[in-house]
């Protein structure tokens, strides 16, 4: 299962994000939640990164990603993330949170 967690302050501000973990819809190569997760993420950094001009960091290895905030996000960087979030939720509950499970935590 893939285990995603949203940080967010006590003003509703994205600070970062962690994701954990493999769906294990399918076989690697075949993991049709996984790749869209995948996508997601990729999306939403590769648009954050040239859409913006908001600051942060990454790291990533197998079955972790992970993104922290170095600032407030600008409107659009939270337009992104809202974006981010929708999609990983409807992804969730299509599978009625069996391979991916979505959790905001406020920090």
């Amino acid at each position: 299962m893939i285990c995603v967690t949203v940080f967010v302050d006590s003003e509703h501000n994205y600070t970062g994000i962690d994701m954990l973990g493999h769906a294990g819809y399918a076989e690697a190569g075949q993991d049709i939640v996984c790749a869209a997760v995948s996508a997601l993420i990729i999306t939403t950094v590769n648009s954050l990164e040239k859409f913006t001009d908001d600051k942060f960091d990454v790291q990533e290895k197998d079955g972790f990603v992970s993104i922290h905030f170095r600032n407030d996000l600008s409107e659009r960087g939270m337009l992104l993330m809202d974006s981010l979030l929708l999609g990983l939720t409807e992804i969730a509950g299509s599978y009625n949170n069996r391979y991916l499970t979505v959790k905001v935590k406020e920090v």
